[in-house]
C-alpha cells in the first residue's frame, strides 16, 4: 500500500482541538468533521489541500482528549497519511482503529518542507521526498496493523473475518 501526496507543515503538539475544534463535535459525520480539519492550526487548510497529500507535523501530534473525532475528520478530509515525530498514544490508536495510515519518523518529519511531493511505502516503511530526492526510513507496522488500515479501520476488519 503506498501514499503519494503534496506535504502540509504543522509543528509540535498540535491538539485535537487544532485538529477538529470543539464546537463541532456535536457532530459524529465524517464529511462534516472534515469540513473543519485543522481548522485551528490553519483555517484555510480545507482550501488549499488537495485528496491524498500528506500531513507532516513534529512531535506528540494529537495530544489532548481522547476523542476519535480528530483522526475521524483527517481520515474524511481524504488525508492520506500522517508523518510525525511522535504521536500522542491515544491519537495513534485511534488513528489505527479507524484505518488512518500514520507514520512515525523523526527525521522525516523534520525534513520534509511544506509543499514537497511525498510518496510513502507503507509495506516497507520507506518514506520518499520526491521533491529533494531524499529517502527516509520509518519502522512499518506489523503485517497484522497494516491489515487493519488496509480493510478501513478494526471494525471493518473483524466485519470482513466474520463473513
Amino acid at each position: 500500500m503506498k501514499a503519494h501526496g503534496k506535504a502540509w507543515k504543522f509543528g509540535n503538539d498540535i491538539n485535537t482541538d487544532e485538529i477538529v475544534p470543539a464546537r463541532y463535535l456535536n457532530t459524529s459525520d465524517p464529511d462534516e468533521l472534515a469540513k473543519h480539519c485543522m481548522e485551528d492550526a490553519d483555517e484555510k487548510f480545507m482550501e488549499k489541500m488537495a485528496p491524498g497529500d500528506i500531513i507532516v507535523a513534529g512531535s506528540n501530534f494529537g495530544c489532548g482528549s481522547s476523542r476519535e473525532h480528530a483522526p475521524i475528520a483527517i481520515k474524511a478530509a481524504n488525508i492520506s497519511c500522517v508523518i510525525a515525530d511522535s504521536f500522542a498514544r491515544i491519537f495513534f490508536r485511534n488513528s489505527i482503529n479507524i484505518g488512518l495510515p500514520i507514520v512515525e519518523s523523526p527525521e522525516a518529519a523534520e525534513e520534509i518542507n511544506e509543499g514537497d511531493e511525498i510518496e510513502i511505502d507503507f509495506d516497507s516503511g520507506t518514506i520518499e521526498n520526491i521533491t529533494t530526492g531524499k529517502t527516509h526510513q520509518a519502522k512499518p507496522f506489523p503485517p497484522f496493523m497494516q491489515d487493519i488500515i488496509k480493510k478501513g479501520g478494526l471494525m471493518n476488519k473483524v466485519r470482513s473475518e466474520l463473513s
